[in-house]
């Protein structure tokens, strides 16, 4: 089978979904592969390096004959206008937000795996994209928290009297929050964390953070992500935050819901007990935000606190970012695809959960 590997129309989006790396390891299976002139410019992989390993560069018009289209967002309007069907895509896809996509996905006869949709258990682990991205993006967050505050992370003895240690409050120890708790305490700042999933606790504690309880009332997980929080919930997690918010030099907000608007954990109220100066850098902005006030791919400054509405901040680690998805649908492909032709494997667990839509 043929694979074609587009290049991304994303508005900066330097990441490329296939590396020549990883081209090669798919060639050795059977595959084919094919690539968008210019596809891996943005994330260092020239053209050169992918016709070296044997893949081939072709324009879009040239790829439309393939019998695999891989990227890393969403098809665009002009992909799902021009590409013929009953192809198989391979792609995030956010299928519960994008319900209407879905449609003339099934609607162009494609089966297509929703790489974001592959369920978080062991076995799946290896092709994790959403894990990968989040890791990268975690540490992505804290250098630019780091960045914009007017102060250093360590604590700081001079001839000229002792600078004390940041303060980092981070909301959600998934894989983001756990990367972020990692960075800002190697850059030697004092870190807490607090999170819906009681169980992180030891995970923080083990980072060298403090973990912020909500006790009385518990949330958990289920699936591998942490269930929405009651309303309960979330009066009993803002009491106890409270004061560490409001000594907080840096906040990183991460949580996310599947399919739904970012929950808020900063409303207007508790960024009126931030410090001047403070820095929130919220993961969460192009679902809505954590923050209250935040706007997504903007810098605001509201009542003295900065609100950095992150938006893809994998793409700001291209090279990095695109070697580990590529790794991710290598790690796939060798479950739906061994030798070099993809085979639907419906009573597969994994299968079965990023398989959204399939014209058998």
């Amino acid at each position: 089978m043929i694979i074609a590997v587009f290049k991304e129309k994303r508005v900066a989006e330097n990441r490329v979904s296939m590396t020549p790396t990883v081209a090669a390891n798919l060639l050795k299976m059977g595959f084919e592969v094919w690539v968008e002139n210019g596809a891996g410019a943005s994330a260092h992989f020239t053209d050169e390096s992918y016709i070296s390993v044997g893949a081939s560069i072709k324009p879009f018009n040239e790829l439309k004959s393939a019998d695999v289209y891989i990227q890393i967002n969403v098809p665009t309007t002009e992909i799902l206008n021009e590409l013929p069907d009953n192809k198989i895509w391979i792609s995030n896809v956010y299928h519960l937000s994008n319900t209407n996509l879905v449609e003339q996905l099934k609607a162009k006869k494609w089966s297509v795996f929703s790489l974001d949709a592959i369920p978080r258990i062991s076995r799946a682990q290896s092709m994790d994209v959403l894990s990968s991205q989040a890791n990268l993006a975690g540490y992505r967050a804290v250098i630019e928290g780091a960045y914009h505050l007017d102060k250093i992370f360590p604590l700081l003895m001079t001839a000229a009297g002792t600078v004390t240690p940041a303060k980092v409050l981070i909301f959600g120890v998934g894989v983001a929050g756990l990367q972020a708790i990692a960075t800002a305490k190697r850059l030697g700042a004092v870190v807490e964390a607090t999170d819906v999933r009681p169980e992180t606790k030891e995970q923080v504690q083990s980072l060298g953070g403090k973990f912020i309880e909500v006790k009385g009332v518990e949330v958990g997980s289920e699936g591998g992500y942490a269930k929405e929080a009651s309303d309960e919930y979330r009066k009993a997690q803002r009491e106890a935050v409270n004061k560490s918010l409001a000594q907080a030099d840096l906040v990183i907000t991460t949580a996310l819901v599947p399919g739904k608007k970012a929950p808020i954990l900063i409303d207007d109220e508790q960024l009126a007990l931030m410090k001047n100066g403070s820095i929130i850098v919220d993961m969460a902005s192009e679902q809505g935000g954590n923050c209250a006030q935040t706007k997504a791919n903007e810098i605001y400054v509201h009542n003295g606190v900065k609100i950095i509405g992150s938006v893809n901040l994998p793409s700001s680690l291209s090279s990095n970012a695109s070697e580990l998805f590529a790794r991710n649908i290598w790690e796939l492909l060798k479950l739906v695809g061994p030798k070099g032709n993809i085979e639907f494997n419906l009573e597969d667990e994994i299968v079965q959960g990023c398989l959204i839509a399939h014209q058998s």
